[in-house]
């Protein structure tokens, strides 16, 4: 009984001292920053002191992606910076790519890290893919239409239904069999052009659907292969940092496959055979085409299977 009475007492001592903290933390912010800045200085605090124990779900090197918790319904409104997104200065901005470096390098499951590395880091590249959609008519319409994949958009019962052999089908196999959801990523919090936030959201939510066109398990080597071929089609330097040091983690047999195999066919996917970019199709209206059709008409090659599997 006092053993229990103690850990009652630790637990509300612990409790108090953290409200206590916030308290003073939202009385030294109200003092010193406006409303605006009260959030960025929030958002930094929060991200910052983020612990290790956090689950994730972008998918990056090192360990093979695992099935999430069963998320409640999201509020969609929080996948996007609103208009009073703040600007990261510059110290701030190089403080989140050092963190996010060292925190993803030293531990390769924190995909938040990985997530805030490739915000801060993709400004260039997430312009050049913006110009790309709107120099192709279908980017241009997902830039209107701004689709979120979510389980109202994409209902993977209904997919489920499709005729076999169909994208749409393919694509709810593929999720089934893993576990996955339509609302796995990660809201974007870095990037304040909600044009750019919106292709990086894109970029993210894209993830599964190339999953299922190129036949790349959610595996380490089958995620690396596929950064790889992100690489190619976005300049990312996110995806740069996934492919070239998760091959790192590999065995020499994966190494082997991942040189003589999967980067060949990223390159010829990426830069040569493909027809259209990755981010030039409006896959949610593609589920009723059968999946063979539909990789012949953007010149998608399925991934290469190790003669070892």
């Amino acid at each position: 009984v006092n053993a229990q009475n103690e850990t009652i007492t630790t637990t509300t001592t612990s409790a108090h001292t953290q409200e206590m903290r916030m308290i003073r933390l939202h009385q030294h912010l109200s003092r010193r920053y406006s409303p605006k800045q009260q959030q960025q200085q929030q958002l930094l605090t929060k991200y910052f002191s983020t612990t290790s124990s956090t689950n994730y779900n972008e998918p990056f090197y090192g360990k093979a992606r695992e099935a999430p918790p069963k998320p409640s319904m999201p509020n969609l409104s929080n996948l996007l910076p609103s208009s009073s997104t703040f600007t990261l200065s510059l110290p701030q901005r190089l403080g989140i790519s050092i963190h996010s470096a060292i925190t993803a390098l030293s531990d390769p499951t924190r995909a938040d890290a990985v997530a805030a590395l490739g915000e801060v880091t993709g400004h260039v590249a997430l312009r050049d893919m913006y110009n790309v959609m709107m120099s192709h008519p279908t980017g241009q319409l997902i830039l209107r239409d701004t689709p979120i994949v979510n389980a109202t958009n994409v209902n993977l019962k209904n997919l489920e239904g499709m005729e076999e052999g169909t994208f749409g089908r393919a694509y709810a196999d593929f999720m089934k069999c893993h576990g996955f959801h339509p609302e796995d990523r990660d809201a974007v919090r870095f990037v304040e052009d909600e044009e750019l936030a919106y292709v990086m959201l894109r970029y993210r939510q894209c993830h599964d659907f190339w999953h299922t066109l190129t036949g790349l398990p959610p595996t380490v080597p089958g995620e690396i292969a596929l950064k790889w071929l992100e690489l190619f089609q976005t300049n990312l330097p996110v995806a740069a940092l996934s492919a070239t040091v998760g091959t790192l983690r590999l065995s020499d047999d994966e190494k082997h496959d991942l040189f003589t195999l999967y980067i060949p066919w990223a390159i010829r996917v990426g830069t040569q055979t493909s027809k259209v970019h990755l981010m030039n199709v409006y896959y949610e209206r593609e589920f009723e085409c059968n999946l063979e059709e539909l990789r012949e008409r953007l010149g998608i090659e399925v991934a290469p299977t190790p003669s070892s599997s």
